[in-house]
């Protein structure tokens, strides 16, 4: 028998449709591997370590049904290093291997932490493509080559055009080319929130292995009623239900936030593509084609559509061009570290509680909750970016770096200094209260600027441009902004500081 290449899989590379399995040999050993190295990067949602060893584990057997050779490292092995290098000189060295092979990572550190492996081996060693994106790491950085911003809907809009989505001709379906204008519509509890089409699963003996190795974790396990796919079938069945029930009404809602509906008309689809059990391509196509069939409303589709042509891809682009440094941005030197409940929800200011508490929960929230309720807190109190990237990376079931990092540090909280997004993404308590009822019943003032039960939102919101407009005073996107804070008295502005400051001072408490 030939010495045999060893082929790595990650967790995040769970596609039976890669042109690696299309034939099982005895010359190739599939290798996948659980480790504290990955579960203790970043302190993770108890959901997403439990999620991904699972899937993992379902992967492992059906490439095992196929005719396939597998070697699979549990956590708890004894065998096991718990580090990538270590584990794959001892695997290496168990089979003879006469070759390794791996795929792209999507993550910068282990990138570099794989290709410093490669280089270091007796054997030879390849990297090999994903086989999943539409776009090659660098793409974006070459569309963008010499502008100073990278803007989105430029990308989309290449991407719509390259892969002939949504056109007539050379123009787009409907005669724009974004409807995100008619996607900003409230909630009023009807049509109702479609039923949950996820799967579920008890795990509970993984769980205890799990927690047995020692591995830390936050955030509710729900092991004995796990309700994320475990391959492929399962998300396909996932995607079905989504088209068919809620991405007719995605278009409307996709921006409502509210206490009577945890998910509203979101796809959950994110860990299925993030863990590559579906194809971006199959999902648009899917999309796409129930536009045509005049299931959905074309505002829906193309809105879902930019989420993953253009956003997705776009964020990944910009990963690949800024790493590692993207990492440390931090234009707008905040420091200060995330708040005790952060951790535990429990906060008096109802929207957040609301979504740290869901994201606690269900591992997940929109991405409205994460941009303009979490992420807009956190900028407007000058939570430390690095800080408040850590914890998306972490509590979030579809958070790999690739695509969270550039949401986070760039659209989230600025720290780019506008690369990526062209203004901050910021509101006061009056934005939330038109997009959702987080402020029916909060123990805040949603009108209130200064008081002790004044919505904390309203005075770090005025303060915040007050305290940039150096850096901001001439951003075309927010004169409004500056010509109301310039038509402030002086003593209002005075007290608004002064709020903000003692707000800052106490953020533990709000």
């Amino acid at each position: 028998m030939n010495a045999p290449t060893l082929r790595l899989i990650l967790g995040d590379q769970l596609n039976p449709l890669h042109s690696w399995f299309a034939a099982p040999s005895d010359d190739v050993i599939h290798v996948l591997i659980e480790m504290r190295q990955e579960t203790d990067y970043v302190l993770h949602h108890a959901q997403k370590i439990l999620a991904i060893f699972a899937a993992m584990r379902a992967f492992a057997g059906q490439l095992r049904e196929a005719g396939h050779r597998v070697h699979y490292v549990a956590i708890d092995n004894p065998s096991n290093r718990q580090t990538l290098p270590a584990n794959l000189d001892a695997l290496i060295v168990a089979h003879g291997a006469g070759a390794f092979e791996y795929q792209q990572p999507d993550e910068w550190r282990l990138d570099a932490q794989l290709a410093d492996y490669a280089r270091g081996l007796s054997i030879p060693a390849r990297m090999v493509d994903s086989e999943h994106f539409y776009t090659t790491r660098s793409e974006a950085a070459e569309l963008f080559e010499g502008r100073k911003q990278w803007l989105m809907e430029h990308f989309y809009r290449a991407m719509r055009r390259r892969h002939q989505v949504l056109l007539e001709g050379d123009k787009p379906v409907g005669g724009q080319w974004n409807f995100d204008h008619d996607n900003r519509k409230p909630w009023p509890g009807t049509p109702a929130e479609p039923r949950d089409p996820r799967p579920r699963h008890d795990h509970s003996a993984l769980w205890q292995t799990i927690e047995a190795a020692g591995v830390a974790s936050f955030g509710n396990p729900q092991a004995g009623n796990l309700p994320w796919p475990l391959d492929r079938a399962e998300a396909l069945a996932q995607l079905d239900a989504f088209i068919t029930d809620a991405l007719p009404r995605f278009g409307d809602f996709q921006d409502a936030m509210s206490t009577r509906g945890w998910r509203l008309f979101h796809s959950l689809l994110s860990f299925a593509l993030n863990t590559k059990m579906l194809s971006p391509r199959e999902v648009v196509a899917r999309a796409e084609a129930a536009w045509q069939a005049g299931q959905v409303p074309l505002a829906a589709a193309e809105g879902f559509i930019r989420q993953i042509l253009g956003w997705r891809e776009y964020v990944r682009g910009v990963y690949w061009a800024r790493m590692p440094a993207y990492a440390e941005a931090n234009a707008l030197g905040h420091d200060r570290p995330l708040p005790a409940w952060f951790w535990t929800g429990k906060t008096k200011m109802r929207c957040l509680a609301e979504s740290v508490g869901q994201s606690l929960e269900h591992a997940y929230a929109h991405h409205i909750q994460r941009l303009m309720v979490i992420g807009n807190f956190a900028l407007l109190a000058g939570l430390d970016p690095a800080e408040v990237h850590r914890w998306y990376l972490g509590i979030y079931i579809d958070a790999f770096e690739w695509v969270e990092l550039p949401n986070t540090v760039g659209m989230s909280q600025f720290a780019d200094g506008g690369l990526l997004a062209t203004k901050p993404y910021v509101s006061s308590a009056a934005y939330l209260d038109r997009m959702g009822d987080y402020c029916k019943g909060c123990h805040y003032d949603k009108k209130a600027r200064s008081g002790s039960h004044a919505c904390p939102f309203n005075a770090l919101y005025w303060d915040f441009f007050d305290r940039q407009r150096e850096r901001l005073g001439n951003n075309h996107r927010l004169g409004m902004v500056y010509r109301q804070l310039d038509k402030m008295e002086g003593n209002t502005l005075d007290a608004l500081r002064t709020q903000a400051a003692s707000l800052r001072e106490r953020l533990d408490s709000l």
